[in-house]
C-alpha cells in the first residue's frame, strides 16, 4: 500500500537523521534503516499484487488515464502506481416505489406520469441491469462509478413519462399494461446499451390511479356484474319458460292420441280390466256394471 511505502521512506529519512547527530538513538538508526526498507518493500508487493473477487472485473488507470483492458476475477500483477477501480458486473436493481422503506431512496420514489387523457398516474417500479465487463473502461471514463444515479435513475424515469402519455389511465392499468411494458423496456434497454449497461428486465410493481377514476372502474365494474347477472336470469326463465311449453306440447299431444286412438270396445276391454282387480281386492267395494246395470257390493266380511 501507498501508506507503507510512505511510513518506510520516513523511518529511512529518520535513521539518516539521527546518523548525523551526535545523541544516544543514534545508535538504533540502523534499526530504524532496516525497519524502514522492510515496511517499503511489504508496500511495494502489496501494491503488486491485486485481488479481483467473484463477479466483479477492474479497470486500470495510470495518472488518470483509463486503460482499455479489464482484470476478470482473481489474483493480478499490476504497476504499483496503478489505480484500480473495481465495477459489480451481477445483476443489480433500482427500485422506484411510494413506500417508504421499499425504494432505493428514503420516501415517496414512485415516478408520476401523465396519461393520454390528462390524468396523473403513479408507478412504482423495479429495474434489473447489470454492468457488460468489456464496456467497464468506457463506463469510468465516461460516466464514473456513480452509473446508477447518473444513468440507470434519470433514463428509466424519462422514458417511462415520455410513453405514458400514448395511453389513457384505464388502458395502463388494465388493457395495455402488458404493451406498456414492452414499450418502455425495448426503448430503455437501447440507452443502456449504448452506455456500457445491459438492461435484464423491467418490472411495473403497481400503477395507481387517482381516486376519481378508481371509483369510476369500480361502479363500472359493478354495472358489468350487474348486467352478467341479468343476463343469467333472463337465460334461465327462458330455459324454464321453454320447458314448460314443451311440457305443455307433450299433454296437449297426448290428449290428442288418446282421443282419436282410443275405441268403444278397447274402453270396455280397459273398464272390465279395472272392475277384475277391483273385485280381487281385500277391501270392500262396489262395482258399476255398465250402464243400466245394477251396481254389485262386494265384501269379504
Amino acid at each position: 500500500m501507498i501508506l507503507l511505502i510512505i511510513l518506510g521512506i520516513l523511518l529511512i529519512v529518520a535513521s539518516v537523521a539521527l546518523n548525523k547527530q551526535q545523541n544516544p538513538l543514534s545508535k538504533i538508526t540502523p534499526i530504524l534503516r532496516n525497519i524502514g526498507f522492510v515496511i517499503i518493500g511489504i508496500g511495494i508487493l502489496t501494491t503488486l499484487f491485486k485481488q479481483i473477487d467473484a463477479g466483479e472485473v477492474g479497470v486500470k488507470s495510470l495518472y488518470g488515464k483509463v486503460q482499455t483492458d479489464v482484470l476478470e476475477s482473481g489474483l493480478h500483477i499490476v504497476n504499483p502506481l496503478m489505480d484500480i477501480t473495481k465495477f459489480d458486473i451481477q445483476t443489480q436493481n433500482y427500485t422506484m416505489s411510494a413506500v417508504h422503506d421499499e425504494g432505493a431512496k428514503e420516501g415517496d420514489d414512485a415516478i408520476r406520469v401523465l396519461s393520454n387523457d390528462g390524468l396523473e398516474v403513479v408507478i412504482d417500479l423495479t429495474v434489473l441491469y447489470r454492468v457488460i465487463p468489456e464496456e467497464a473502461p468506457k463506463i469510468l471514463k465516461g460516466i464514473g462509478v456513480n452509473y446508477r444515479d447518473k444513468i440507470v435513475r434519470p433514463i428509466t424515469r424519462t422514458r417511462i413519462r415520455d410513453n405514458a402519455v400514448f395511453y389513457d389511465a384505464v388502458a395502463l392499468y388494465s388493457t395495455k399494461r402488458n404493451e406498456f411494458q414492452q414499450r418502455i423496456f425495448k426503448t430503455i434497454e437501447t440507452d443502456f446499451k449504448s452506455r456500457g449497461l445491459v438492461l435484464e428486465q423491467l418490472l411495473i410493481r403497481n400503477i395507481n390511479l387517482p381516486n376519481s377514476v378508481k371509483q369510476t372502474i369500480e361502479s363500472k365494474i359493478n354495472a358489468e356484474q350487474d348486467a352478467q347477472k341479468m343476463t343469467f336470469v333472463l337465460q334461465k326463465e327462458k330455459q324454464e319458460a321453454e320447458r314448460k311449453r314443451v311440457e305443455a306440447q307433450g299433454i296437449a299431444d297426448y290428449q290428442k292420441i288418446i282421443a282419436t286412438g282410443l275405441t268403444d270396445k278397447q274402453l270396455q276391454y280397459e273398464q272390465i280390466k279395472a272392475q277384475k282387480e277391483i273385485a280381487t281386492s281385500n277391501n270392500a267395494k262396489v262395482i258399476f256394471m255398465g250402464k243400466g246395470s245394477a251396481p254389485v257390493i262386494i265384501s269379504d266380511k
